[in-house]
């Protein structure tokens, strides 16, 4: 790392299987207070409630907007090779006709 600045150290990183596993979420909520930001990441499906959060992350700020410029910097790598990102409408739901009550059955 001849780039490197001398007083930097490597920094060894472990990543356990169980870990590496990963956790699928769909959902995040973000709230923060004056020193830090609370990431909580959820996976919502149909007929769950309530929805579970998978993994909280708590960060100083300096650090979550870090992780917004490597995020926004990657979200532009993405697109250069895969195109862009389109938001999806969500789909309309019909009407339950069970009046509120989940249907055993799933959505025929």
């Amino acid at each position: 790392m001849a780039n490197q600045p001398q007083n930097q150290q490597e920094i060894k990183i472990e990543l356990t299987p169980e870990v590496a596993k990963g956790n699928y979420c769909n959902l995040a909520m973000i709230a923060h207070g004056p020193n830090e930001f609370f990431m909580d990441f959820i996976n919502v499906a149909p007929n769950m409630n309530p929805a579970r959060v998978q993994t909280r992350v708590i960060m100083t700020p300096e650090n979550a907007k870090q992780l917004l410029n490597a995020l926004a910097e990657n979200v532009q790598r993405y697109e250069k090779s895969f195109g862009e990102i389109k938001p999806r409408k969500p789909k309309q739901q019909p009407e339950n006709p069970f009046n509120g009550i989940p249907n055993p059955f799933g959505n025929a």
